[in-house]
């Protein structure tokens, strides 16, 4: 089901249908920032925010943890080198709320309030629990974000990888103080299909949450970039399928891509996604990459399309670190 835009539960906040996901802004060890992308520097980042922002591309999507900071910091940069008469966008970040972070309410405004210095904003416009990792009950995280929204340090309040009972769980929770659960941030692609059939994206649907998609084009293994005889660099342990599996979804992009007009299999990727009625947040290290991204945009696949996509989606991953990390 398919928008040209959504209004967050319970706000004003409106967000495109296709966002900015930050992560490999400052991030080394998976991204190779300041390492084996010697491409990917401050300037590099800059024109893919132009890029993305002259698209209509407005949602930036970070967190604390991504880059222990550097990616706040990074948008800070880049909020601060566009100035005030900068077209608005909209901030996402999120809280790492781990198991040990016992006084989750003292943790998540000591983590925000760091968050918003780094951004050099007063507040966000979306906050969400970056897992389902803590051992406080969804009423002490409800409260938590409660209060924050109190503040006025949110706008509205998401939470990421949690599955259906849990998101129902929240929104109950919230529910009872007086606030709605506006998003739930989930790996979803052709090579992580599960929120959609383990019924997920329908109780999204159902409950007024946008689900958000991070890795919708699998870490870069959808773009046609890399194969069996190329994989990706770095440590991209999402969708991490046989790349010679991935080959056979990437072939199916590309034909549906030449069917509309040369779109590129990450233009289809993307596609797909929306047409199931997630927003994805695709990363973007540079202009090209922007630009590519937005290409997305402005047209459809067809019935026919979705059901070549689908019948090629496979359903993801799962170990160890995916049960006790993505449980949507």
């Amino acid at each position: 089901m398919r928008s040209d835009s959504f209004t967050l539960a319970g706000t004003d906040v409106v967000i495109p249908p296709l966002g900015v996901g930050t992560w490999a802004w400052g991030d080394r060890s998976t991204w190779g920032m300041g390492g084996y992308d010697a491409g990917l520097t401050i300037e590099s980042i800059e024109g893919a925010w132009d890029a993305s922002v002259d698209a209509g591309v407005t949602l930036f999507d970070t967190a604390e943890i991504y880059g222990s900071g550097e990616s706040e910091r990074i948008i800070g940069e880049m909020l601060r080198r566009q100035g005030a008469d900068a077209t608005p966008v909209v901030l996402a970040t999120k809280f790492m709320p781990s198991p040990w972070k016992v006084n989750v309410r003292r943790s998540l405004l000591t983590s925000l309030r760091a968050s918003l210095r780094r951004l050099g904003v007063p507040r966000v416009d979306l906050y969400q629990l970056h897992g389902p990792v803590s051992l406080r009950s969804h009423a002490a995280l409800a409260a938590a974000l409660a209060e924050a929204h109190q503040a006025g340090l949110v706008k509205a309040v998401g939470v990421s990888n949690y599955s259906v009972k849990e998101t129902r769980s929240m929104a109950a929770e919230l529910d009872k103080l007086g606030l709605r659960l506006a998003t739930n941030q989930i790996e979803y692609s052709l090579l992580r299909r599960r929120p959609e059939t383990g019924g997920l994206l329908a109780a999204c649907a159902e409950l007024g949450v946008v689900p958000l998609a991070y890795s919708p084009i699998g870490q870069g293994r959808l773009t046609g970039k890399y194969s069996a005889a190329n994989p990706p660099p770095g440590k991209r342990t999402f969708s991490n399928h046989p790349m010679a599996v991935v080959d056979a979804v990437v072939a199916q992009l590309r034909s549906i891509g030449e069917k509309h007009g040369a779109k590129t299999p990450s233009q289809v990727a993307l596609n797909w996604v929306m047409a199931k009625g997630a927003v994805p947040i695709p990363g973007a290290k540079n202009k090209a990459q922007a630009q590519e991204n937005a290409g997305a945009l402005g047209w459809a696949i067809d019935d026919d399309d979705l059901a070549v996509l689908d019948a090629a989606a496979l359903g993801g991953i799962r170990n160890i670190s995916s049960r006790v990390w993505q449980h949507g």
